[in-house]
């Protein structure tokens, strides 16, 4: 089915209104798999692409598609994806924010940041690198670790993309033993597929356009872009114990009124909800107040839920300040317990090694607490996430360790809370991004 009638650029008025949930989604898979083709195609055919933008992208008289994403001149330079570009665009259905990730096995680390966040994952399979007329042909060791990675970050929706059919012999033969292998693999490490369709990025078909033949490679299902455009957004944690990072604290001193206090707490709200009359307690003070007014974004008063922007003023006036997290208190209902020992897995970023006896800064919401690295645990063989006895994690490696805090914090595993499981360490000297934590219990 043709669907350019359904794409189009809407009108920056439009937009201003448009409250839809923009899905955040990802390509990944092996290099030079056509991860940025496929996305300067979805941008190029969705007429999300300036005139003078594409006139600096020519080559040869021809539209390079993966010079749309590929932004820093070493990637032009090298034709390669080294950091992850972002990039907008949007449908009738939806709007979309895509994070073009690096295939490089040395650049594991950019593709681990950018799946932490995502709604869904496009992995990318280049027909043309398998040995496509065995039935059972084995897949490149990239997309194996890509899919895994996607598992072990509880990406929602992952869909595999069999790119480059049109370069090989029987377009049809190919996609049935790929995905007869896709599927294969992702039943032997249960992982959930939303489905597999087959594309052309560098021809556009089944990317937002239907094939020219209705029959190519024998399949009749949905674009890519269909499919993208009916994945769900990633619900937020509304079920959860109330927890609130405090980002920015606002004073209005000056009011008269001290019947409650006269500061309001803005961020972001992380699980639960919060109402007027609500009980909480201050991480990491342990104060307990009651909140006076509840404030969204436009500071009209509403109850906030998760993943919303809120503004809170309490009824007395508690020491607070930025990085503090407000929870909800014991009586509350089940409270958020505190801890100083977190078990946790490790995406390694820096290019020194991590051992154990480290001392690191650690992030977790806007709190800044100091981290030593009590033990490493295990190391994860990347390519199929079995457990390995180690004492060091080398760059671009991920593994078990035990964290031992300088002041507690109120984390949830990260199976069960983005927000509340996950950490980021910083080293102490460079101020480098050092690893990416996700709690375990």
């Amino acid at each position: 089915m043709n669907t350019t009638s359904t794409v189009r650029a809407e009108p920056v008025e439009a937009l201003a209104q448009d409250t839809r949930p923009a899905l955040k989604f990802i390509t990944c898979g092996s290099v030079d798999d056509g991860k940025s083709t496929l996305i300067g195609r979805l941008l190029v055919d969705s007429k999300a692409v300036l005139q003078d933008h594409l006139a600096g992208v020519q080559r040869q008289g021809e539209t390079d598609l993966a010079l749309l994403t590929d932004g820093l001149s070493a990637e032009r330079e090298q034709g390669i994806t080294i950091d992850v570009a972002y990039r907008y665009f949007n449908t009738e259905t939806r709007k979309f924010i895509i994070g073009d990730a690096p295939g490089h096995e040395q650049y594991t680390r950019n593709m681990v940041t950018a799946a932490s966040a995502a709604d869904a994952a496009v992995v990318l399979v280049d027909a043309t690198k398998l040995d496509w007329q065995d039935a059972g042909l084995k897949l490149l060791v990239q997309t194996r670790r890509h899919s895994l990675l996607l598992k072990l970050l509880r990406v929602p929706s992952i869909v595999f993309a069999v790119n480059k059919l049109d370069a090989v012999a029987d377009s049809a033969l190919a996609f049935a033993h790929i995905s007869a292998a896709l599927a294969a693999f992702a039943a032997e490490a249960d992982i959930t597929v939303t489905a597999t369709v087959p594309v052309s990025a560098l021809k556009g078909w089944n990317v937002v356009d239907a094939a020219v033949d209705a029959a190519w490679c024998g399949y009749s299902g949905p674009t890519l872009l269909e499919i993208l455009e009916h994945l769900p957004v990633t619900a937020a944690d509304t079920a959860l114990p109330f927890a609130f990072p405090v980002q920015w604290v606002e004073k209005f001193s000056s009011s008269s009124d001290t019947s409650q206090g006269r500061r309001v707490f803005w961020g972001r709200v992380a699980t639960g909800g919060v109402i007027p009359g609500q009980q909480i307690k201050v991480m990491p003070s342990g104060q307990t107040a009651t909140v006076a007014q509840v404030l969204d974004h436009a500071r009209h008063p509403k109850n906030v839920l998760a993943g919303h922007s809120a503004g809170i003023v309490l009824d007395r006036e508690v020491d607070v300040s930025r990085g503090d997290w407000l929870l909800a208190a014991d009586g509350e209902g089940a409270a958020l317990e505190a801890s100083r020992e977190i078990r946790a897995t490790v995406a390694w970023m820096d290019d020194e090694t991590l051992v154990a006896g480290r001392v690191y800064w650690a992030l977790h919401g806007h709190r800044w607490v100091k981290a030593k690295v009590k033990r490493i645990v295990h190391k994860l063989d990347i390519n199929t996430l079995a457990e390995e006895d180690a004492t060091q994690l080398e760059p671009n490696a991920i593994g078990h360790i035990e964290l031992t805090l300088q002041e507690p914090l109120a984390t949830l595993p990260y199976a069960q809370s983005r927000a509340l499981g996950s950490l980021v360490l910083v080293d102490t000297a460079s101020h480098k991004t050092s690893g990416a934590v996700l709690v375990n219990g």
